[in-house]
């Protein structure tokens, strides 16, 4: 889809559109933190060598994310490894050391390829390319080069796939929608498979010997338990199925399954929830992450006696039951990945937070030291996020992270910033957008409305179906706190969102018509009709739990979209969007800005040929966060046109 489509051109790098209004100086120490942030790279998912002598991560610092490689021997340099022009959003080691698996994003788009490559750079071969679909990997298996990996046809239909990197060989072990491979034992006798849409879905046990018995010899995992399994995987010889879930609970924990079928919790915390969780090689040891209101915390549960399985119902509460310890905090807010060694004496994490870019540190799990090997350091000068909560309209308890303007003396123009998902969590990590809007005199409150995640069940599904509307009037709640707050002028609130979080933008700026003096749409849902119609197959099928049926539910789904009452918007919007975006495909920002011209509203655009759902690319970065910075700051600091 070209620009031209839009009927607009978009800028060049650095050129703001239009001119601002005259409005006095950032403080230097803020403006200086601002173009820090904005400057900055990362480093993520990364992985460890199998002697620990060398750890692979993720890394735009020059520009594309990339593969890059650092030996971890005093003075020893990063590199990257040669993968090609596209994009890289993953990268693993297999246990023999002489291979890399790599998750490319071709043009920058939503459909992935598993690529291999070894460590220096040599022998790169296509692994899962499908065409019109995606490949992801899982994890290595254990036994040579092989690869647990799956594909997603064009059709939506997914196979769960054993790879061989060293010779490209495969072997289909699951087929079917919604389907999502999460472990194999060593043995390759088992396959623990992850079925079902967002929201409710299942983990299920399927034997892949010959002998194997039962209708595909698959057997259920916590089937009887409401609730939805987002993780999984197998001890060693695959008896035991450890599961991150909140099956039969409010909160995520950590179950065990073994043989008889019957679930014991390991881990849970009535204040927290379990955020991801690794387990060593020798399934003796289980690294947790929990998520305590945003931030992480991190535990390491040890098993005193047989490695195999780590725990059993027999075993449960009694005298052979792990041990768990806590990690002293991690030096960053959040951590956002994490991986152990072969050796179980290290993880490997990827940690961030609001004016700490994401890097890589490797934590000794012994003494619960870190230490940074990859990535730049905290920026000075860098606003941090303060925990806030304030009630919805209907009582329940909402939260969020304010990020106060450094120069601002009473109440100062504020922009809600609204996360995807809606399943999705606003923690306190990285957001380059944010300073930069400090920078300019805007403070930023990104709430978690209801149907975020971190909350337990009951709020994530708060905003299911009918009860989305409660989720738009949780909007109109955030920018009423922050007046009643004395943070902001009622007259300088602004609206901004990306995925759901642009719905959801659209949806209050409708609702809700002069509450916001502008509003920004980023990869926005505007017509659950033709999202429906137009995205991919799996996504269509996997989103009718959180939103309801295109066909059933058809008048509550009209209802819900924005576009039928673009009749009420009355805000300034800015519209971005990637062209190769397949999750919610650009034809949404055409009739978003269709609409909003029709209605005589100004609307700008700003469209990224070379991206998808998400901007990958660091000047294509730099220029969104410019750019939606230059919209608000006309629109709130200086004197709005009419």
């Amino acid at each position: 889809m070209a620009a031209e489509a839009l009927g607009v051109r978009t800028p060049p790098f650095g050129e703001s559109v239009g001119k601002p209004a005259a409005k006095p100086a950032v403080k230097s120490a803020a403006k200086s933190a601002g173009d820090a942030a904005l400057g900055a790279w990362s480093c993520r998912a990364p992985a460890l060598a199998p002697d620990r002598g060398a750890v692979a991560y993720v890394s735009d610092r020059d520009g594309v994310p990339r593969v890059w490689v650092r030996p971890l021997r005093r003075g020893g340099r990063a590199r990257p490894v040669a993968t090609g022009p596209e994009p890289v959003a993953e990268v693993s080691w297999s246990p023999s050391g002489e291979r890399l698996a790599v998750l490319l994003t071709p043009g920058g788009g939503e459909h992935t390829q598993v690529w291999t490559v070894r460590p220096d750079g040599g022998d790169l071969r296509p692994l899962a390319a499908p065409e019109g679909g995606s490949a992801w990997f899982v994890h290595w298996t254990g036994r040579g080069d092989l690869l647990l990996a799956a594909e997603v046809a064009a059709s939506g239909t997914a196979e769960a796939l054993l790879v061989d990197a060293a010779t490209g060989g495969r072997e289909t072990v699951a087929r079917g929608p919604l389907l999502h491979p999460e472990a194999v034992s060593r043995d390759h006798a088992r396959v623990l498979l992850r079925r079902g849409p967002r929201g409710v879905r299942r983990m299920y046990v399927r034997e892949l010997s010959p002998e194997a018995t039962g209708p595909g010899g698959e057997r259920p995992l916590l089937a009887d338990l409401p609730g939805s399994t987002g993780y999984g995987v197998l001890s060693p010889g695959g008896e035991t199925a450890y599961l991150l879930s909140d099956a039969g609970r409010d909160r995520a924990a950590l179950l065990a399954v073994a043989g008889d079928g019957r679930p014991v919790v390991l881990a849970e915390r009535p204040d927290a929830e379990l955020d991801m969780f690794a387990l060593t090689a020798d399934g003796r040891r289980v690294v947790l992450v929990w998520n305590a209101a945003g931030r992480s915390e991190l535990e390491v549960l040890d098993a005193p006696g047989a490695p195999e399985p780590l725990e059993t119902p027999e075993r449960a509460g009694g005298a052979g039951s792990p041990a768990r310890r806590p990690l002293p905090p991690p030096p960053g807010e959040v951590v956002t990945s994490i991986r152990v060694s072969l050796d179980d004496r290290a993880a490997v994490l990827t940690v961030e937070g609001p004016a700490q870019p994401p890097h890589v540190v490797l934590c000794d799990l012994e003494t619960g030291r870190y230490r940074r090997v990859a990535g730049a350091g905290r920026i000075a000068g860098a606003v941090d996020a303060e925990l806030v909560r304030l009630p919805a309209r209907d009582g329940l308890e909402l939260s969020g992270w304010l990020y106060r303007p450094p120069a601002a003396v009473g109440p100062a123009p504020y922009a809600v910033f609204l996360h995807g998902g809606p399943e999705d969590q606003e923690r306190p990590t990285f957001n380059p957008l944010y300073q930069s809007l400090l920078a300019a005199g805007i403070g930023v409150l990104a709430p978690n409305v209801r149907g975020s995640a971190g909350f337990g069940r009951a709020f994530r599904e708060a905003d299911d179906h009918a009860l989305r509307f409660r989720a738009i009037d949780d909007v109109a709640d955030c920018a009423a706190f922050l007046v009643r707050a004395g943070l902001a002028d009622a007259a300088r609130l602004a609206c901004l969102g990306w995925s759901y979080g642009g719905y959801l933008t659209l949806a209050a700026l409708v609702t809700y018509p002069g509450l916001f003096r502008a509003g920004v749409d980023v990869c926005g849902m505007a017509d659950f009709a033709t999202f429906y119609e137009r995205t991919e197959p799996w996504i269509a099928a996997a989103a009718v739990s959180e939103y309801g049926h295109p066909e059933a539910d058809r008048d509550l789904l009209h209802a819900l979209s924005p576009l039928h009452a673009f009749d009420r918007l009355a805000t300034p919007l800015l519209v971005v969007h990637g062209a190769r975006d397949t999750n919610v495909p650009v034809y949404e920002a055409e009739q978003v800005v269709r609409a909003a011209r029709a209605a005589g509203v100004p609307c700008e655009v700003l469209l990224f040929e070379d991206e998808g759902h998400e901007i990958r690319r660091r000047a294509n970065r730099v220029t969104f966060v410019r750019r939606v910075t230059d919209w608000l700051d006309r629109h709130l600091t200086g004197v709005f046109p009419g």
